[in-house]
């Protein structure tokens, strides 16, 4: 791999050192093939990055993040939500809110029954046990369902604020169940929430995988901005990039593998001449293969917050100030310890909307200061804050281009909330998040509701209120959806393949056939260190058969 970037060739080019790419540069280059993987994005040093209680500033930084918008959301009233992705070695685990979810068994047997054959929970329990090294600070879990020797260190927050108990205490009062570990056999529930820290630093798929892999001879970095794939006849036999506005080729003697995200697989997918023809053929762009499912099934969580103002000051609003902020950061400098070595996400909860419903569809994180992901603190001073939201909305959305120009950011149109389905759900949420906070164990603690507010009430009230307030959990996935080689909307094979070409895969969130249960970064690694498997032709990892936990009164009982 040596010389000039236009005369670099590896086994193996990955576009993107993002979650899924990271873990694969690892994989592939412990097996002893030669990687180039090619980054758009720079450096993560710095404690904006690596100081977990930090996390609100990098996803607002233009150095750190592509910067993409909504189209106008037509059932949000016309607003253009942000939709972050990581531009920086790690990609979005680099910049996102650590939080660590594998997801719900029953979502990856979804997946499989879609077509993604070798996807279900069976099949992909061993690849999150083989990527962790779990840390359960004596606090519960079942050591069985958790790995302990992967590079991904996967840890838990201290929970010394009080408020983090209240919040379990109040859901068990409500008559919700338990849970030690959801990332263990049982999600159902309110417990402790897990995080991608270590040692008080960002544990992001850079820390874990990236920079061990780039310690190799047979593993480099490239910066540059990827601007197709190169063809010879259908086989893929490298990539086009640009940087310092000279455009050079990258051959790969092998594959060629995007791992570039949701949004920008589909869109170099698209620029390759490989998606819906006539979208194609509007930009100018020549036919290699019509995939109409490029760029569509686009999903994402929507939330909101639910705040209440504190009656006492024991939030983290006594913190918000600028020299509270420098001693906090000073302490992490020095020691790595301290408020700064915490994402304040460290409880959680995930349970069932209604009766009939198998397995948990709305997602709680819990933060003991009310504030918004752009670091903005509510104006009523103490307050605490539920993120809810539901997990399966039926609404689907989809990435096309806006030109031909690689430069180009694509058009993303999420098409959140266009479904009644959607309305009634979030309804939901806020009513039984409200039931929640009403509970003995929140009674020393709250004065009164921030928002939505006591005066909304009825359907229209809430509805206006999520209209106006609902914002991404930034999870997009699924603009490539896995499937089988006949599903005119699948665009890669259960082995990762881009259907229609050789020599070209596919392997990040937008493979997802549907959106699993919580924070996409845990499965989204899952699926590089799985997909480096399929890529190297070794068999999958022997199944895992444990039975995940499923409320026995499922079909009676909402809890």
């Amino acid at each position: 791999m040596a010389g000039g970037i236009g005369d670099m060739e590896a086994d193996f080019v990955i576009v993107g050192a993002g979650s899924a790419g990271c873990a694969m540069a690892y994989r592939l280059s412990e097996a002893g093939a030669s990687v180039l993987i090619v980054e758009h994005g720079g450096t993560d040093a710095g404690p904006l990055i690596q100081m977990p209680a930090a996390l609100s500033y990098p996803m607002n930084m233009a150095r750190y993040d592509w910067g993409f918008r909504t189209e106008p959301e037509p059932h949000l009233g016309g607003r253009r939500l942000a939709c972050p992705r990581g531009k920086v070695i790690g990609g979005s685990s680099s910049i996102n809110g650590m939080v660590y979810v594998r997801g719900h068994a029953r979502d990856f047997d979804h997946w499989a029954q879609a077509g993604a054959t070798g996807w279900a929970y069976g099949d992909v329990l061993p690849y999150f046990k083989r990527m962790e090294h779990w840390h359960s600070g004596g606090h519960g879990g079942a050591a069985q369902w958790r790995g302990k020797t992967g590079p991904l260190h996967v840890t838990r927050g201290p929970r010394a604020n009080p408020l983090f108990h209240a919040f379990v205490e109040a859901g068990r009062q409500a008559g919700y169940e338990g849970t030690d570990d959801y990332n263990g056999a049982k999600q159902e529930g309110f417990g402790p929430m897990e995080q991608t820290v270590w040692r008080g630093r960002r544990w992001s798929a850079a820390n874990a995988y990236l920079k061990p892999a780039l310690k190799r001879e047979n593993c480099t970095l490239v910066r540059a901005l990827a601007r197709r794939v190169v063809f010879q006849g259908k086989r893929a036999i490298g990539i086009e990039v640009e940087r310092g506005g000279e455009v050079l080729s990258i051959r790969a003697r092998r594959e060629v593998i995007l791992a570039a995200s949701t949004i920008n697989s589909p869109k170099l997918l698209m620029l390759s001449g490989i998606g819906p023809a006539a979208h194609l053929a509007e930009h100018g762009i020549p036919v290699l293969v019509d995939r109409p499912g490029v760029g569509q099934n686009l999903q994402d969580h929507l939330e909101v917050y639910i705040q209440m103002a504190a009656s006492q000051p024991i939030t983290l609003f006594k913190h918000w100030n600028l020299l509270s902020k420098a001693l906090i950061g000073a302490q992490w400098l020095f020691s790595r310890t301290g408020l700064g070595a915490s994402n304040q996400f460290e409880s959680a909860a995930f349970i069932r909307s209604r009766a009939g419903v198998d397995y948990p569809d709305i997602q709680y994180h819990f933060l003991p200061i009310a504030v918004r992901y752009d670091g903005k603190a509510a104006a009523e001073g103490h307050g605490f804050q539920a993120h809810v939201g539901p997990m399966r909305s039926p609404s689907r959305g989809a990435v096309s281009l806006r030109s031909g120009d690689p430069r180009a950011a694509p058009s993303i149109l999420f098409n959140y909330m266009s479904t009644a389905q959607d309305w009634t759900d979030f309804r939901t949420c806020i009513r039984l998040t409200r039931e929640i906070f009403s509970q003995d164990a929140f009674a020393p603690f709250v004065s009164h509701e921030i928002q939505p507010g006591a005066q909304a009430q009825s359907d229209d009230d809430l509805d206006a209120f999520i209209r106006a307030h609902a914002e991404s959990a930034y999870h997009p996935c699924g603009t490539c959806r896995m499937g089988q080689a006949d599903d005119a909307m699948a665009v890669v094979d259960s082995e990762t393949r881009v259907i229609g070409v050789q020599g070209l895969r596919v392997a990040d969130s937008s493979i997802f056939p549907r959106i699993p249960n919580g924070n996409l970064n845990a499965p989204s690694i899952m699926v590089g260190e799985k997909a480096s498997d399929h890529i190297l032709g070794r068999d999958p990892l022997p199944r895992d058969e444990a039975a995940a936990w499923i409320h026995p009164d499922w079909q009676t009982r909402q809890r």
